[in-house]
């Protein structure tokens, strides 16, 4: 069940970035979020409210609701979606798997769980990965500033991301039923992102076509619905810092899209800070289990 969870995470959140390109061209950020998550509230309300599976919870209970949404269903898309206009969608993905290391340090933070020796290391490779991954961006002066306004809002909404996991955990760990926590979430997510858009008069009505449709059914149904849910129950099943570990596959699958749809080019630092990247995260999750085969050898 496990691997499943996992596979599916992967696949569905890995296509996403570039739906989110697409729906990007049509609508501002704000009001793009606001249409993803007002459709994914709908139908995951809907359901639950037919099937009569739509839990009651306590007022304290809505308070966490409201947080997780402004944190994962406002705040991180909505720096992501912003970020689209200065950085590549599939370098976004990238930059996304560090919630691995987020989800390290905020379990600590929240819950007192003991940050493991290869912590370190493995923070060292990601971002020096990531200093090489945009090192063609950096080192032109034209666009110095937008690329590190596009790695900042990245790293914000993986924060966001990070601590809406978090309160996930806290959810599961009460006994929480995660699809009606993910409703109410959602929900609330869309009441932050509606209200802003009201207050700055932005235009709620898009651009009414065939690609932002499909980018919008897309990622309310699949990204959303589907993807979060299965997200949360692997927070539950096997807990955050694991959960968060289908990241370090998303960037393989998001700039192998990027290549062919964005036609992204690879540099040889391009190449080699993925790669630092990537092996950041192994040594995160490996290093244990290398370690014990290591004196389990010493020992036979």
């Amino acid at each position: 069940m496990n691997l499943f969870l996992y596979a599916l995470v992967v696949l569905i959140w890995g296509t996403t970035w570039i739906a989110i390109t697409a729906q990007s061209n049509f609508v501002d950020p704000v009001v793009a979020v606001f249409w993803r998550f007002l459709v994914a509230a709908s139908c995951l309300v809907f359901g639950l409210l037919i099937t009569r599976r739509l839990r009651r919870f306590s007022v304290k209970d809505h308070l966490f609701f409201a947080v997780q949404g402004l944190c994962v269903f406002g705040l991180n898309f909505l720096c992501f979606y912003h970020a689209i206009a200065y950085i590549n969608s599939g370098l976004e993905s990238v930059i996304f798997s560090m919630a691995v290391l987020f989800n390290t340090l905020n379990s600590r933070l929240f819950f007192g769980q003991k940050i493991s020796p290869q912590f370190f290391p493995a923070v060292t490779l990601g971002f020096m990965g990531m200093f090489l991954l945009f090192w063609q961006d950096l080192s032109s002066t034209h666009l110095q500033t937008e690329t590190l306004l596009g790695i900042g809002l990245c790293m914000l909404g993986t924060y966001g991301f990070s601590l809406g996991n978090m309160i996930s955990a806290r959810h599961q760990k009460r006994g929480l039923d995660v699809l009606s926590t993910n409703a109410y979430a959602m929900s609330y997510g869309t009441l932050w992102m509606g209200g802003f858009a009201a207050m700055t008069g932005m235009q709620f009505l898009p651009v009414w076509n065939w690609q932002f449709i499909v980018a919008v059914g897309y990622l309310a149904i699949f990204g959303s619905v589907v993807g979060f849910t299965a997200y949360f129950i692997l927070v539950g099943r096997i807990g955050a810092g694991q959960a968060a570990y289908s990241t370090l596959l998303f960037p393989l699958v998001a700039l192998s899209i990027s290549t062919i749809w964005e036609n992204y080019h690879w540099s040889l630092s391009a190449v080699i800070g993925v790669m630092c990247i990537l092996l950041g995260n192994l040594v995160f999750f490996l290093g244990p289990k290398l370690r014990n085969l290591a004196i389990k050898k010493a020992i036979s």
